[in-house]
């Protein structure tokens, strides 16, 4: 493990000076993925800018009716939170199936969007990954991908993003806050993870030196009937092989709104558009529930074993949607 240096700081502004002033420097909130990847000689900074103890660990409604969340709120606290778990309760079981309570107790919401690729091509420093090591290939395409992606993938990576956190988020058109040297700036969850194409390297739009102050849920009368939804190998602490955040809407027997996102099948928290838009205005049977998942999923492109994902998703969408809509009938 490379030596490094380590900063504690007890504001933004010092914050972001830090980090500017080091160009080896990396942001340290609860260190549940970095210090693993320092570990392991996969991420090697030259200093640590602690950023746990600064104010952004609170929750507070915002003037429009959504939700405010620091960028230092444990995802423990994240999930505990009532506001949390009644307007957006599917954002609450999402960050409960995401890891054990002691890693809940540590990792941060900021550092949870940041957390990068379990593959095993990624954390094999022996050998090639283009997102390691750009230019080098991925191997993961002719050798062992049965949890990689099957949409949005390219020639260049098929890794999934492995947060279950972000699934929700997507789902509820979150919208990521952020400082920097000249001021603060936004980005829409759905604008904040970089395409893979060519450059899988190149993971988000955060701008460089960029500290991730805060995520904005917007208001969304409809997300407080949802649910999340995880299929895993084993029944605890896993990383997904397919995940669902859905949240439904309907009066008298019709979809009014709809809200889908999909985890562990692409680079990124996977929102679902053409699944909503076949749902929207049409009838809420089990039926349309596949229809829907049919219009998305057209776009899966598979490999030799990881193809099982196309029908385990369909899946998910009927089951998860039929469940929300048996509960809207009651």
């Amino acid at each position: 493990m490379k030596e490094f240096g380590y900063q504690r700081v007890l504001d933004v502004p010092e914050a972001i000076a830090a980090l500017g002033a080091d160009p080896d420097a990396r942001f340290l909130g609860g260190g549940t993925n970095l210090v693993d990847l320092m570990k392991t000689g996969i991420e090697r900074p030259g200093r640590l800018v602690d950023v746990r103890e600064l104010p952004l660990d609170g929750i507070e409604a915002t003037p429009d009716g959504g939700l405010l969340i620091g960028a230092t709120v444990t995802n423990s606290d994240l999930a505990a939170h009532p506001e949390v778990r009644r307007r957006y309760p599917a954002l609450a079981q999402a960050v409960l199936a995401g890891a054990s309570g002691q890693l809940r107790n540590m990792a941060t919401v900021g550092g949870n969007l940041l957390q990068r690729t379990r593959c095993g091509y990624f954390t094999d420093v022996a050998g090639p990954c283009n997102k390691r090591l750009p230019g080098s290939g991925c191997p993961a395409i002719e050798g062992e991908h049965h949890n990689h992606a099957i949409l949005g993938a390219s020639e260049h990576c098929v890794a999934t993003h492995p947060s279950d956190m972000g699934v929700a988020l997507a789902a509820f058109d979150a919208v990521v806050r952020y400082e920097t040297a000249d001021g603060p700036g936004e980005l829409p969850l759905a604008d904040f993870y970089l395409p893979v194409g060519d450059t899988p390297h190149l993971e988000t739009a955060l701008p460089s030196g960029a500290l991730i102050t805060g995520v904005t849920l917007p208001p969304a009368p409809v997300a407080a009937h949802s649910r999340y939804r995880k299929v895993r190998e084993r029944a605890s602490y896993a990383f997904a092989i397919g995940s669902i955040a859905a949240a439904l809407d309907v009066r008298d027997g019709v979809v009014h709104e709809v809200r889908l996102a999909f985890g562990a099948v692409a680079s990124r928290p996977w929102r679902a558009l053409e699944a909503e838009r076949a749902l929207t205005g049409g009838p809420a049977t089990a039926e349309a529930f596949a229809a829907a998942a049919d219009a998305e999923l057209a776009a899966a492109e598979a490999l030799p074993h990881n193809g099982y994902k196309v029908p385990l998703m369909r899946n998910l969408v009927v089951a998860q949607l039929t469940e929300l809509a048996e509960e809207a009938a009651r």
